[in-house]
């Protein structure tokens, strides 16, 4: 007899992109560029850089959870600290509202092909798991609106969404809103949302403080914090005060909270990495655009490529990787005709644009069936 649950049982966990030293190794090449996992090309946060370094003689003592981190976010955006909470990604606070409020006969809703991670977390916990379709590669809020049942406790929502990089707007978003009962616990994932804040049709959740929605967001993409773990949200202070109750109680770590504190006050890098992401995001559109390829319209760090059928798209991300260019194939996600290319540097841009050159030059099945699709 299994120990583990069915939920447990059948699930595929979360698998990272490879990484630029295994693929160095895999296919002796000098040169490996890796666009799949959606990183700051630019590095981290000089700032946040500089308060690790200060606080690495603390690592003997524990935290007060994000105390601090909280503290320092109220501060930036108006609220109550009782309405802040801090862990170890915002992944990590994504576990923690699935423990919270999650009962065995509640449904989750969110769109088909939502973020892989959130797609872990939430069929782990064994309940019913209620998706929509995409509509034009956007979340179809009216359709979601109209798949709440009685047992619906949780719609997750990203915007921008990953993987496809769209938003919905504010118009749908209020429009949904008030179709959704109270009762429902909404989930904005705003992991990308300094990336799309400039926008005017974007609806910042900070300007919608509904009881009943969660904001989370990151230090991961713009800050590149990535490889420390921290994320954040903000909630009515009940169900912050829930979620408390089920975090770890010593994250996230101090390293990761002297980090988070002063990244927020590095303004001068966030605004060079906009800036940088900007001008790969149109490099990256335009060329490929120019070359037959399909991609939709992103508001993030990375754009997503449609591929006719699943066979292009494996051929393609194994080609790529063959050169020393890591993407993402976004078949867990459940978009298998699918891949995602982060943006790089501009020299990174330009080598991913190089290797597709010769990847479609030396396939020439791949190229005529691209131009077959474009016709």
């Amino acid at each position: 007899m299994p120990l583990a649950p069915p939920s447990i049982e059948g699930l595929r966990p979360y698998e990272p992109g490879r990484s630029v030293e295994e693929v160095r190794r895999l296919y002796g090449l000098q040169r490996v560029v890796k666009l799949a996992s959606n990183e700051n090309p630019l590095g981290s946060s000089p700032g946040a850089i500089a308060a690790i370094r200060k606080h690495t003689s603390d690592l003997h003592t524990y935290t007060q959870g994000g105390l601090r981190l909280r503290e320092a976010l109220a501060e930036r955006y108006v609220v109550k600290t009782d309405n802040v909470i801090a862990g170890s990604g915002s992944d990590s606070i994504m576990g923690n509202i699935v423990r919270a409020f999650l009962c065995d006969d509640d449904e989750i809703l969110t769109t088909e092909a939502a973020f892989i991670g959130f797609q872990v977390l939430a069929k782990s916990r064994g309940v019913a798991y209620e998706t929509v379709p995409y509509r034009s590669w956007r979340y179809d809020l009216e359709a979601m609106a109209a798949a709440v049942t009685d047992r619906t406790k949780i719609v997750y929502l990203a915007n921008p969404n990953n993987p496809t990089g769209t938003i919905f707007t504010r118009k749908e978003f209020e429009s949904f809103y008030h179709h959704v009962p109270e009762r429902v616990l909404i989930i904005l994932d705003e992991a990308y949302f300094e990336y799309a804040q400039d926008n005017p049709l974007y609806p910042d959740s900070m300007a919608y403080r509904y009881d009943n929605v969660i904001t989370l967001r990151t230090f991961s993409k713009v800050y590149g914090l990535a490889g420390v773990r921290i994320g954040y949200g903000f909630a009515h202070e009940n169900l912050i005060g829930h979620l408390l109750k089920v975090k770890l109680p010593f994250e996230p770590g101090a390293l990761a909270e002297a980090a988070g504190v002063a990244a927020l006050d590095d303004r001068a890098f966030v605004h060079r990495s906009l800036e940088a992401n900007a001008l790969g995001l149109r490099f990256l559109r335009h060329e490929l655009g120019e070359r037959g390829f399909e991609t939709v319209p992103s508001e993030a760090n990375f754009i997503m490529v449609v591929f006719p059928d699943v066979a292009i798209a494996s051929a393609f991300t194994q080609g790529l990787l063959e050169q020393g260019v890591i993407i993402r194939p976004l078949e867990s996600f459940g978009l298998p005709q699918c891949v995602r290319i982060s943006v790089g540097t501009i020299e990174e841009n330009k080598f991913c644009i190089e290797c597709i050159d010769k990847l479609t030059a030396r396939l020439p099945e791949l190229r005529d069936r691209l131009a077959a699709a474009g016709t």
